[in-house]
């Protein structure tokens, strides 16, 4: 069985997502969601930052327009929080271009936004 970028990181976010989800349910704000992904983070010893900043280079320069990440979590995966009717592909493509500037290889896309919670692996292709 082939195995899964950061596999046992991810079990535990996800983990931790779904704990989210069955506490408070859909229909909240983003921020709530990511208010209590902050407290479970804490209270489960999971190194993370909240909305970690990225510039963007370009050529020689840096842009005006910085990315934020909702969380890096383990120091390696994005994640995205959205409570939103369905993923769309900007969504994707926020995650792709957070992955980008961060040079990290996986994001986690995350709508807590439905009965049961939904969420999407994005792996950065070697590319």
């Amino acid at each position: 069985m082939a195995q899964y970028l950061f596999e046992e990181e991810t079990y535990k976010i996800i983990g931790i997502l779904f704990e989210v989800h069955k506490n408070l349910g859909k229909g909240f704000s983003e921020i709530v969601y990511k208010d209590a992904l902050e407290y479970e983070f804490k209270i489960n010893n999971i190194p993370f930052e909240r909305e970690k900043e990225y510039v963007v280079n370009y050529k020689t320069t840096v842009l005006n327009h910085k990315f934020y990440a909702d969380f890096v979590v383990f120091d390696s995966i994005i994640l995205e929080i959205k409570s939103c009717e369905s993923f769309s592909s900007s969504h994707i493509s926020q995650c792709l271009n957070y992955l980008k500037v961060s040079n990290s290889k996986l994001a986690l896309l995350v709508n807590f936004n439905k009965t049961s919670l939904e969420h999407k692996r994005i792996v950065m292709s070697k590319n």
